[in-house]
């Protein structure tokens, strides 16, 4: 297919040989090819840069407000005993899995915002999320009785405080390597588009249950 668009395309080169040499920084974004080629957006359906971020910051943030607005839809609305409901005995509730979204967002926080090897979490922490982290048999036992206001409301403190620390950060940052993490050499974009996939996977399980939860009492 013939580039009808040479001058975006040359652009969107030279951006990318910036960043790969550590160099891309905020400044990039006001730039006049950038202003006219990729608009800031606060719409929810248009994908891009976000007013206050760097270029990729505020584009991986489009994208986790989009999915996390997706995730919600089946569950609005749902009393206590719908999101405690378990299919069967080795199944997560709803509630248990929207607490678990909020618990890997607040551990990726720590280790890519305080920079703390996985696993290098407080006691504050740990009291607070690791249960739902886990999942299980203990969430299964611990995690009932709430409203989805009081989920909603965890999941927001939580995502609230990822925005406030990217917008500290710049597109370097976003691209740098951790050679040591587990999955292997793994960079900040990495770690954070997979606290967006992961709440796309339990997207399937909301659905699934919410088709599956019986009828009010």
């Amino acid at each position: 297919m013939k580039d009808n668009n040479p001058i975006a395309r040359r652009d969107f080169i030279k951006s990318a040989a910036v960043i790969s040499s550590g160099t891309f920084g905020l400044s990039m974004i006001h730039n006049p090819i950038y202003a006219s080629e990729f608009p800031i957006e606060d719409r929810i359906n248009v994908m891009g840069p976000r007013e206050g971020f760097s270029l990729h910051i505020g584009t991986l943030l489009s994208m986790m407000t989009w999915m996390r607005d997706v995730i919600l839809r089946p569950v609005k609305g749902m009393n206590v005993e719908q999101l405690d409901f378990l299919l069967d005995e080795n199944s997560n509730s709803i509630g248990a899995m929207l607490l678990h979204l909020a618990a890997t967002e607040r551990y990726y926080q720590i280790h890519t915002f305080e920079g703390k090897k996985w696993g290098d979490w407080s006691k504050e922490d740990i009291k607070r999320f690791d249960v739902a982290m886990n999942l299980g048999e203990k969430a299964r036992k611990t995690i009932k009785g709430h409203t989805f206001k009081y989920y909603l409301e965890i999941m927001t403190e939580v995502r609230e405080n990822t925005i406030t620390e990217f917008k500290k950060r710049d597109d370097k940052w976003l691209m740098s390597v951790d050679e040591d993490f587990p999955w292997g050499p793994t960079n900040n974009y990495c770690k954070w588009f997979h606290v967006c996939e992961h709440e796309s996977n339990h997207n399937g399980q909301f659905k699934y249950l919410r088709s599956r939860v019986p009828e009010s009492k």
